[in-house]
């Protein structure tokens, strides 16, 4: 398989931790998750999202930068009445930084891509009720490297 982004593989090699009601699932990109599925069902969600603040354009900030960010993620989208769960995406490599995310049921994708775009972010996951998650890539804008860059300085 050719690889479209210079991060797709360690975005492939990445657990993503969900904390769902009443437990959790861990999700891989392209391969099922029989937990999500039936959660998705149980409760009637039609797709969902994976959404982190952490490191624009993949790019190392500082542990309390990216808090801020994550936490100013976390309530715009409860501003956008959504309900977000609590992730953490977990790199194979041990050398690898967790970051915190949010799982995020029966967003959009053109709303989720146009958060991620707000936040410098390279790709989401995202998913429908199958429980396959898959990446998708945001294209750069002008807007967000600025952000990007302002926050770096």
């Amino acid at each position: 398989m050719a690889m479209k982004n210079p991060f797709e593989v360690p975005y492939r090699a990445t657990t993503y931790r969900v904390f769902l009601p009443g437990g959790f699932a861990e999700l891989r990109i392209g391969q099922a998750s029989e937990v999500l599925r039936n959660w998705l069902e149980t409760s009637g969600i039609q797709c969902f999202a994976i959404i982190t603040a952490y490191n624009p354009g993949s790019r190392l900030l500082a542990a309390a930068l990216n808090a801020e960010r994550q936490s100013q993620l976390e309530c715009d989208l409860l501003e956008g009445n959504y309900e977000p769960y609590a992730g953490e995406n977990v790199p194979d490599d041990e050398s690898g930084l967790l970051e915190e995310s949010c799982f995020v049921p029966d967003i959009l994708l053109e709303d989720v891509r146009a958060l991620a775009e707000d936040y410098g972010q390279t790709a989401i996951v995202f998913g429908g009720d199958n429980g396959i998650p898959e990446l998708v890539w945001i294209e750069k804008t002008d807007r967000a490297s600025e952000t990007a860059n302002e926050e770096e300085q």
